[in-house]
């Protein structure tokens, strides 16, 4: 099979699932003593690492489960009252637009999200269509490092410094940036809150993600599972969670050592040319729009194909039924649908070529054969 969703979740270098098992085969000799004694305080050496990779203070780093429950953790723990605007895109995460739905029903917030064109004009154009946005009764900004549909990167520095300047939180989702092209915080973001999933460009073991909570706002977030009041601020809070397996955690840090081995810099410029690769051949032919930025500070590995007239969840169902290739159809009803494309690092140009192939006999023809 060709796998084109990397986004979704990417599969572990061998290294790192070798340690995964290593880790689980000693947890299992006698659970209670290796687990809790043996490999639990090996996550501070993990905690250290990530905080080294993100720019950060390790006590503002907490090892979570994914993005998802990083990102609730602040959505669900953040004080708000009746009336209170969270603002955000019709093009977060689906997740995460549930969880201020659920908000809004339980507490009377009010959410808004707003459109943007894809690709956008620039940066500065999306900074300002949020800022535009913004009312007397915005407490929150809730906003995508880089969009799980079209990988549109966006200027979070610029949004963090200006809501705070105004008093407002913001939130941000960084599921498919960590990992996917070089972050410093200070340099690159300088936020209060951001979750991502390791298991996606970071390639570590599935079921492990990073929540940053800036150090002054801890004590602020309530963790979703209950913690003592001694523990108010530290960041080790969000992760009393019971009992879970180490194994996946403590083999983060293998992970971060393969993903930065081959060099973040050098990760992204293949990512980015694998992208170009597919997409500058087929953006030629008819019906074809390439729903993606080509400006490299606006995207990365993240392509998005749209074709006038097809269907996008049955053209995925095609690919991978006649041709084993799989990718992930995507539909933001009323403005547009295709397919999001999602290479990694091991994909090879054969299967670029294929799908490129491929799709340009589809898209030549008119219409999705049957099967």
């Amino acid at each position: 099979m060709i796998n084109l969703n990397n986004g979704g979740v990417s599969p572990a270098p061998k290294i790192v699932m070798d340690t995964e098992m290593r880790y689980l085969e000693v947890e299992n000799l006698n659970p209670s003593y290796y687990m809790w004694n043996v490999l639990d305080p090996g996550i501070e050496t993990v905690r250290r690492r990530l905080a080294q990779s993100f720019g950060c203070d390790p006590e503002e780093i907490a090892i979570t489960r994914n993005a998802s429950e990083s990102l609730e953790i602040v959505q669900l723990g953040m004080s708000l009252k009746a009336g209170d605007e969270v603002l955000t895109t019709n093009q977060d995460y689906p997740r995460m637009i549930t969880t201020w739905q659920q908000r809004e029903r339980r507490d009377g917030i009010v959410l808004k999200q707003i459109t943007f064109p894809v690709p956008p004009p620039s940066l500065e154009y999306l900074a300002k269509r949020i800022e535009a946005n913004i009312t007397p009764r915005t407490k929150v900004i809730h906003i995508c490092h880089i969009t799980n549909r079209t990988g549109q990167i966006f200027p979070v520095k610029t949004i963090c410094q200006m809501a705070r300047a105004r008093g407002i939180e913001v939130i941000v989702d960084g599921a498919h940036a960590f990992g996917q092209f070089p972050i410093d915080h200070q340099k690159d973001l300088d936020c209060d809150y951001y979750g991502t999933s390791l298991h996606k460009w970071v390639l570590a073991p599935i079921g492990t993600g990073m929540l940053y909570v800036r150090k002054n706002k801890i004590a602020n977030i309530w963790p979703m599972m209950a913690a003592p009041d001694s523990m108010r601020d530290n960041i080790r809070k969000f992760e009393e969670i019971g009992t879970h397996p180490a194994s996946q955690r403590n083999s983060i840090t293998e992970a971060l050592n393969f993903s930065e081995s081959i060099g973040l810099e050098r990760k992204a410029e293949r990512l980015r040319y694998l992208r170009r690769r597919w997409s500058n051949q087929l953006r030629q032919l008819p019906g074809v729009k390439i729903l993606n930025s080509d400006d490299p500070e606006q995207s990365c590995g993240i392509g998005f194909i749209s074709v006038d007239g097809m269907d996008a969840p049955k053209l995925a169902a095609y690919l991978w039924k006649k041709y084993r290739i799989w990718s992930v159809g995507v539909v933001t009803p009323n403005e547009y649908q295709g397919l999001r494309i999602t290479p990694n690092v091991y994909t090879t140009l054969e299967e670029i070529d294929t799908f490129t192939e491929v799709m340009t006999k589809i898209i030549k023809q008119g219409s999705i054969p049957e099967a």
